[in-house]
């Protein structure tokens, strides 16, 4: 059946200019991270996606090596893109990245111009598209100049491969330097990505600053601590979860102390009327500098109960002290060496 989206679409969704760019992100963005490949069926993927756009998320995000396995998102999305969402590209913020392990040997990760440029290009091919709107550069290479990193990411701009670049998991030093360097060649980077929630708040110790006075947005990436921030680690580890599977969090992640925080902010949620993920994404909101939240989904109900987040996205002051009192690191922050380099 041919896809209509909803012809109200854009009623509910905020949108934020990001930084001070033309850019206007959704506040609520869908990312392809673990969720999008050979583990899920194709119908499921194309439904989310449906949801999603119907509901105002016109922003996807990928990466080179999201899947399972490397590669798999972008050809999934690429199917479900032609597909169903040939008539909307003009509407569709689409972004990919490059800098993790993708392809064996020297130039197969880092930052190197041979790398991002070959990235980019295989990422278009995945998607089937004939440009991205942003192109990331994923982390931070400590052994290529950053000169050359922001040369490749200028000329991947200039070359039609992307309309807007943004850089992941980089320092605020790095990030000030990348920004001079970026601004000094003519193409500004415009977004940040960091990993940031109530669990990991690294970012408030410079960065978010960084990134205001350089003009570029943030959008968050893990709001929901890998699922920490839900209600499915309140009563243990279920059998079917991340920690269980040492997927990425590891069962030694949720100690005593962790726990007691999560049903702490899970109380506070539900006399918000929300639900505790439902604030962990708004929370991550709360501050001008985040320009968009984004969320993964593995069905559509769960999509549709993260969205729902932004139907409460205004704290009270006392709400925020609360929060603060349990809002503290807790040792998740999985990216931490992947935001420094040695040529900072």
């Amino acid at each position: 059946m041919t896809y209509l989206a909803h012809p109200d679409r854009y009623e509910t969704m905020p949108y934020r200019q990001c930084g001070q760019s033309g850019l206007y992100l959704p506040a609520i963005s869908l990312g392809f991270w673990h969720n999008f490949g050979e583990n899920r069926p194709v119908e499921t993927m194309r439904a989310i996606m449906r949801r999603a756009f119907d509901r105002g998320v016109n922003h996807f995000d990928l990466a080179n090596n999201y899947g399972p396995p490397n590669g798999a998102a972008e050809t999934a999305v690429g199917a479900i893109l032609r597909e169903d969402f040939a008539a909307y590209r003009d509407e569709l913020l689409i972004s990919s990245k490059a800098g993790w392990r993708m392809w064996p040997g020297p130039y197969g990760y880092g930052g190197s111009r041979k790398y991002l440029i070959a990235s980019c290009d295989a990422s278009l091919k995945r998607l089937g598209v004939e440009y991205v709107d942003i192109f990331y550069h994923h982390r931070p290479d400590p052994d290529t100049p950053l000169e050359e990193t922001i040369s490749a990411l200028d000329h991947i701009v200039r070359s039609g491969r992307a309309l807007y670049v943004g850089i992941s998991s980089y320092s605020p030093d790095l990030t000030e330097r990348a920004s001079t360097i970026a601004q000094q060649m003519g193409t500004p980077l415009v977004i940040h990505q960091p990993s940031y929630s109530m669990l990991n708040r690294w970012i408030e110790d410079g960065l978010t600053d960084t990134t205001t006075e350089n003009g570029m947005g943030i959008i968050a990436f893990s709001p929901l601590a890998q699922g920490l921030l839900t209600s499915r680690y309140l009563n243990g580890i279920p059998a079917d979860s991340r920690l269980a599977s040492n997927t990425s969090l590891h069962a030694d992640h949720l100690n005593d102390e962790t726990v007691e925080k999560i049903k702490a902010l899970n109380t506070i949620a539900h006399e918000r009327g929300q639900s505790l993920a439902q604030m962990a994404i708004a929370w991550t909101l709360r501050k001008s500098a985040v320009t968009s939240a984004l969320i993964g989904a593995s069905s559509v109900a769960q999509l549709d109960e993260n969205i729902d987040a932004i139907n409460a996205l205004v704290f009270t002051e006392e709400e925020l002290e609360r929060i603060d009192a349990y809002a503290t690191e807790s040792g998740i922050n999985l990216w931490a060496e992947a935001t420094e380099s040695k040529h900072a």
